[in-house]
């Protein structure tokens, strides 16, 4: 059982066919007052908990998301239980679940208003002491500061193993927070942007982070990831997606495949490219729940995309 502490959120997605920069004049910026026209909208169950539960359970994993949600939550319940994933870890409050809206632009660049909701009462999700034994490896996602702080204390506290994955909680971090947590990680994510912001807000460059944790891994979009070890840096080329529709949540869907490679006691490299893989089946599909796939497609996928084999035996 992989235990995931993150966000679990209502996604508004939106696309919008120009570029944001066309519509942006350099040097008004201060009094930015702006508007896009966007002619796909939908409304999509999200979050990272819920995604990366979502992949995992793709994968044959046994994944539960740990967090809280809001008085509407129901229809988003429905959805993971019918999905195979279970939600006794889910705290309730008197709130709304939190809401997100993101607007993507021809490019892939995202605008996102984000509506915490319930999230902030996340740090008062009690650990699931009924999983027990069960909870081989931890993640702590983007959440509320107190939620992510509580939860990896948890961690800590019972000898789980877990990943941090900061993300676009990084805004509301500090050294002090980022350095506890990644002292108690397994590993830690980043992409590219948030490594650089890391090391400008905090001083953490990618030497530093490995004395405070044992692999940090740094997405790299179309470049593929790297994954940064204390015996050196093992390069994970991109898996080519069949089409490029939407870039929201394939972080998540990476996180995933690299969890299921970890618990499995794959080594990095193949782990890193089952993330790879996953992160491509997930752009394929508007949504960051909606791509599906059977057990043989994905690994005749893994085959030709890296001309290496499946790992064996494959077990879900």
């Amino acid at each position: 059982m992989i235990l995931v502490s993150g966000s679990l959120a209502f996604d508004t997605v939106m696309r919008y066919s120009g570029r944001f920069a066309d519509q942006m004049l350099t040097g008004h910026l201060q009094t930015l007052s702006v508007a896009f026209e966007v002619g796909d909208l939908r409304r999509d169950f999200g979050g990272c908990a819920g995604n990366i539960c979502y992949s995992l359970a793709l994968l044959g994993e046994s994944a539960c998301p740990w967090g809280a949600v809001g008085r509407d939550f129901a229809p988003y319940r429905a959805w993971l239980e019918a999905s195979g994933i279970p939600t006794g870890a889910l705290h309730p409050v008197e709130a709304l679940t939190a809401q997100a809206y993101i607007m993507t632009d021809r490019e892939d660049n995202q605008i996102t208003a984000f509506h915490p909701g319930a999230m902030l009462a996340s740090g008062e999700a009690p650990f699931p002491d009924d999983l027990g034994a069960q909870v081989r490896i931890g993640v702590v996602a983007p959440d509320s500061r107190a939620g992510m702080r509580t939860h990896a204390r948890a961690f800590r506290e019972r000898s789980i193993p877990y990943l941090f994955d900061p993300g676009q909680a990084l805004g509301i971090l500090s050294l002090e927070d980022v350095s506890e947590m990644a002292t108690g990680a397994a590993v830690m994510a980043v992409n590219d942007y948030e490594a650089g912001l890391v090391e400008k807000r905090f001083g953490l460059t990618i030497p530093k982070l490995l004395e405070q944790v044992g692999v940090v891994v740094q997405t790299r979009g179309r470049e593929g990831s790297w994954i940064w070890t204390h015996v050196g840096r093992i390069e994970i080329p991109p898996a080519p997606p069949t089409d490029e529709v939407d870039p929201t949540g394939c972080g998540d869907a990476y996180r995933a495949g690299l969890l299921w490679g970890w618990a499995r006691g794959l080594d990095w490299a193949v782990s890193g490219r089952v993330a790879s893989l996953l992160g491509a089946f997930k752009i394929s599909s508007a949504g960051t729940q909606n791509h599906r796939f059977e057990t043989q497609e994905f690994w005749s996928r893994y085959q030709s995309a890296f001309a290496l084999d499946p790992p064996a035996p494959i077990e879900t």
